[in-house]
């Protein structure tokens, strides 16, 4: 056998919990437009005389890889370049307090030209006198474009006040693939959640790893087949049925799709198209994964090719399934995997279940305290009905942490051994809005490589549009994610804040409180009272207490009675079975004399 695989094990009756994934209905479609433009980046400009000044900028000179193309230019060829003057306005410094935005924009305005025309006007002179004509003036930026000799661009980039000459490359559009000439535009679900947006601006996932736990993945779908990593590493069936990647039912199929699906069929269906994935087979070819199967899956997760000296562990793992038939029941199974991968920085995403509208209805382990629940919205940015709906079973905290569309999303679908390549559906069901979280954190991870679980979950929860009753609440969570506000978020973050175990003590420093040394255990925390040689440090002192009285409440907790208001609060501080003037501790306090 194969590492970590074992026997299957009989299935007698009920003696274990079989684990069903998360079905939905056919209803929808989407499209969109891959847009692939890069632009070069002008990144100076400056204003003279009543505009704040910056310092002019450092490095002068041609910039790398004109040199080589200016060398391979015949006597008189001529090559495009952009030329960034050295002097900068500084955008901040022209707004202030009391001044609206018209007034600051017109002002912003005014300051580049002005610059431009004085700064530029002497370095278009110079060009002209040297046969370059048609120079281009870039004020919002304070650079030119022109076409020149390779003698003249060398001699400019030692002029004063030219930052840097570099090429003015050309970029080609990306191929439209198997629909040639067709623009495809994304529809209400990735336009919803402004993925398409990010696309434009260059972010599509690249360098970020998705991991799935699910039914399998068909890997011959043309949408999918690119993406998948491959090698020894990609793939693993803890049931050991199929050695490379499969899907008997679709539904692992249709998930990963929403995640890193590609425009095979003329339009996108996945957020993270440039994202790769792996995938663990959890559930055999009958739908059902016993619970073994699924703490093996995340153990692979942790390592894949079973080697701790090489890193090849995704960055985020979705998982589409849950316990619906243990509703508002706290299952903690797999509480301790989550918190292992969690502490790997590896982010995981749950479904808030297909149980609603009733109120609560959260589900196991997207309620548990390391989960991350997400619940459904359909086209008119509605709660689906079924939509699952908080708090969490666990510990009474926020569930859904955020919503997503869910309801009429087109997907891949089974091929049939790649029979049949121009397979879609139309999926509803919360198993189908926890993928576009995933696919979010991954885009969002191709922009931020170095963003930490943590912070991918502040962003967008932080930016997300509230939805229903003002602020968080129990059907919508945080609302609809945003991910243009949430990649914004992540550029300049403010401090992350984790809160796992909603026992107001944050683990971070920085976030106002003294940091949590157990962020998963809500008695743990540096506002708890340490019990006494109980070998656990409750506190977050770094020791176990050893002295002392029993704290509030008994258990040999450590409170006191009798200083200050502790004798008037109607409260046994002190675990004796005596409250206030009653315990001849506070014989001496001001309240019992």
């Amino acid at each position: 056998m194969r590492r970590h695989e074992r026997p299957r094990r009989p299935i007698l009756g009920s003696r274990r919990p079989r684990v069903w994934t998360l079905v939905g209905t056919l209803l929808g479609a989407l499209a969109w437009a891959l847009v692939g433009a890069l632009v070069g980046a002008l990144l100076w400009a400056t204003f003279l005389g009543s505009a704040p000044v910056a310092s002019a900028l450092e490095a002068p000179g041609l910039a790398p890889g004109l040199e080589d193309a200016l060398a391979s230019l015949q006597p008189g060829e001529r090559v495009p370049v952009l030329a960034s003057l050295s002097e900068r306005v500084d955008p901040a410094a022209i707004g202030g307090p009391g001044r609206s935005r018209p007034q600051v924009r017109a002002d912003l305005v005014r300051a580049l030209r002005d610059l431009a025309r004085t700064t530029q006007g002497p370095i278009i002179g110079w060009l002209q006198s040297r046969g370059v004509s048609d120079v281009v003036s870039l004020w919002a930026v304070n650079a030119l474009a022109f076409r020149a000799p390779a003698e003249v661009i060398r001699a400019l980039a030692e002029q004063p006040g030219v930052a840097s000459v570099r090429l003015d490359a050309t970029v080609h559009a990306p191929s439209p693939g198997q629909s040639p000439g067709q623009a495809s535009v994304a529809e209400w679900n990735l336009a919803a959640i402004r993925a398409d947006e990010l696309w434009a601006l260059g972010h599509t996932g690249a360098g970020a790893l998705v991991g799935q736990m699910d039914t399998g993945v068909d890997a011959l779908h043309p949408d999918l087949a690119g993406a998948y990593r491959g090698g020894a590493n990609s793939w693993y069936d803890p049931n050991g049925e199929h050695a490379t990647p499969y899907d008997a039912s679709g539904h692992g199929t249709r998930v990963m799709g929403l995640i890193v699906g590609g425009a095979a069929g003329g339009s996108a269906i996945g957020v993270a198209p440039d994202a790769r994935w792996i995938a663990v087979k959890i559930f055999d070819d009958a739908g059902v994964a016993e619970l073994s199967d699924i703490h093996l899956g995340f153990q692979w997760l942790l390592d894949p090719d079973g080697d701790a000296g090489t890193d090849d562990a995704p960055d985020v793992v979705n998982n589409s399934w849950g316990f619906p038939n243990q509703v508002n029941d706290c299952f903690l199974e797999f509480e301790p995997d989550l918190e292992v991968l969690e502490a790997a920085q590896i982010a995981v995403v749950f479904p808030a279940g297909n149980l609603g509208p009733a109120a609560p209805s959260s589900e196991s382990p997207a309620d548990n305290p390391a989960g991350y629940a997400v619940g459904s919205v359909d086209d008119t940015i509605a709660i689906a009905p079924s939509s699952g709906r908080g708090p969490s079973a666990c510990d009474g905290t926020l569930y859904p942490q955020v919503v997503a569309p869910g309801a009429g999303v087109r997907t891949a679908d089974l091929t049939f051994g790649g029979v049949f390549p121009d397979s879609y559906a139309q999926v509803s069901g919360t198993s189908f809005s926890a993928p576009h979280v995933a696919g979010a954190m991954a885009l969002l991870l191709g922009a931020h490589p170095a963003a930490t679980p943590a912070a991918l979950r502040q962003a967008l929860e932080a930016t997300a549009a509230d939805l229903g009753a003002a602020g968080p609440d129990g059907t919508y969570g945080h609302g609809l994610i945003d991910l243009v506000e949430a990649e914004i978020w992540l550029r300049n973050p403010g401090p992350v804040c984790t809160d796992a175990d909603a026992d107001t003590y944050f683990v971070e420093a920085g976030c106002g409180t003294e940091p949590d040394c157990n962020d998963f255990d809500a008695g743990i925390h540096p506002g708890a009272c340490d019990v006494k040689n109980d070998g656990i440090d409750q506190d977050c002192d770094g020791s176990d207490r050893t002295g002392g009285k029993p704290c509030p409440g008994g258990g040999d907790t450590g409170g006191v009675e009798g200083k200050g208001s502790t004798c008037s609060d109607g409260l046994d501080n002190d675990g004796d079975g005596l409250v206030d003037c009653a315990d001849a501790d506070c014989d001496r306090n001001r309240s019992c004399r």
